[in-house]
């Protein structure tokens, strides 16, 4: 007993977790279609030229974004170049989509089985997602001369080959999730995303070498991001609820009430806002430049644009586009996160079980309530997801280390994931009457 009470309480939940036959085999699970996945993160596709992509990945930073959601694969053009990025784009789609169009709204409400059509109907819009951006890809790369054949057929058999890596990703992260040990999806962006740690911390002590108090400095406001992300992702504003029943006992009928409480999450649309806010940031850039005028030549009005919406620019001039991200990003989060709350419709399920919030008439007066607390608690979610996503500037300059390039998307989704892994697993341990090790 003092030996199992010395060892750290997480080593100790995954020991026992893996004495238990069923978790053992989620875990393994996980583990093997993870795997899987990174073979096939290395199969690429024929004709690319490997030199000339990794220094385009050095020149634009919007292909590092798509590389997150391939889990690593796109660095390689592999036949999972877009990963699972296409899906991810299908549901936020849907997800705006259900509330507006009144047939998707009925369907939603069918429980499980309207769940299944909505889900089918995001698989298929999948397909014509992912075959128009492999498209567009292949058609940015073929411009910038990595992909040596333009021919009708060897773009179709590409495109289509991608098309079948996003769906065969997207049925691995379905396999994990139903079979495994967390949500399937965010664990295969985890999974490339931890692949490329080693390369991370490999440039890391080359420029140590030549920046040892720069990379420190580095490191904590690394660490620092950690620790904010851990607070916020878990901070929440819980509602006192109240729940009025009625018992039958010695022949009379009796009213009891219980007490809960709803958890408001603080940052409710968590990396939602900082994928709209990049997407939108780096559309000027992208579109000006294919209409730039090359090195050397005199610069046009898309120069300017190209130079304004860079994020690599030098101050005064990269203010601009860290500042444009900045309100993007809180814009997003407010719209997100109201979209999710209404939703959620909390004031006509809470009547409809028959509870309420003290001092809160039901109805009305409820949700206008619900609306001021979720809009209040909403500016500290904002704030924190705005103060994270522009975090890769202030390292940069604060550290002057240019090698390095801090991810707060990448921070947000390793940590995220990491946490409901941990949530999922102690939940599996506390059913088998396990200590918990989260507090």
């Amino acid at each position: 007993m003092g030996q199992r009470q010395a060892r750290p309480r997480l080593l100790q939940a995954m020991l026992d977790a893996f004495t238990l036959p069923d978790l053992r085999r989620r875990i393994l699970i996980t583990v093997g279609l993870l795997v899987v996945f990174r073979f096939v993160a290395h199969v690429p596709l024929p004709g690319v030229d490997a030199d000339a992509l990794r220094e385009l990945f050095q020149n634009v930073p919007i292909l590092g974004m798509l590389d997150l959601f391939s889990g690593g694969a796109m660095r390689n053009l592999s036949v999972a170049a877009m990963g699972v990025y296409p899906y991810i784009t299908a549901s936020i789609i849907m997800m705006l989509l259900v509330p507006i169009i009144p047939k998707l709204q009925a369907i939603s409400r069918e429980g499980e089985a309207g769940q299944h059509r909505i889900n089918r109907i995001t698989h298929w819009l999948v397909v014509p997602l992912a075959g128009l951006q492999g498209y567009g890809q292949l058609v940015f790369l073929q411009r910038e001369d990595i992909v040596s054949s333009a021919a009708l057929l060897p773009t179709i058999a590409m495109v289509v080959s991608m098309i079948a890596g996003t769906m065969f990703c997207v049925w691995l992260g379905e396999l994990i999730t139903e079979y495994g040990i967390g949500n399937g999806i965010s664990i295969i962006i985890f999974g490339g995303i931890v692949a490329g740690l080693p390369e991370i911390i490999g440039r890391g002590f080359l420029a140590g070498e030549q920046q040892l108090w720069g990379l420190f400095f580095y490191v904590l406001i690394a660490l620092a991001t950690i620790a904010l992300i851990v607070i916020f992702t878990e901070a929440h504003r819980r509602i006192p609820v109240q729940y009025a029943r009625s018992v039958f006992r010695g022949g009379r009928m009796l009213k009891q009430t219980g007490s809960t409480h709803i958890p408001l999450r603080v940052n409710t649309a968590g990396m939602i806002p900082l994928i709209f806010a990049m997407s939108i940031v780096m559309f000027p850039g992208m579109i000006a430049s294919y209409f730039a005028n090359p090195t050397g030549a005199d610069p046009n009005f898309a120069n300017t644009i190209m130079n304004l919406f860079d994020p690599a620019a030098a101050l005064p001039l990269g203010l601009f586009y860290w500042g444009v991200y900045f309100l993007l990003v809180i814009g997003f989060a407010f719209f997100y996160t109201m979209v999710i709350f209404q939703q959620q419709n909390l004031p006509s399920v809470l009547q409809q079980q028959g509870g309420f919030i003290p001092g809160i008439r039901p109805g009305r007066l409820t949700a206008n309530y619900l609306n001021h607390v979720i809009s209040r608690i909403t500016w500290a979610g904002a704030l924190f997801l705005a103060v994270v996503a522009i975090i890769p500037f202030l390292a940069r300059e604060i550290t002057d280390v240019q090698v390095l390039q801090l991810s707060s998307m990448g921070l947000l989704i390793v940590v995220g994931v990491a946490l409901d892994t941990m949530k999922q697993l102690e939940a599996q341990l506390v059913m088998r009457r396990y200590e918990g090790f989260i507090k």
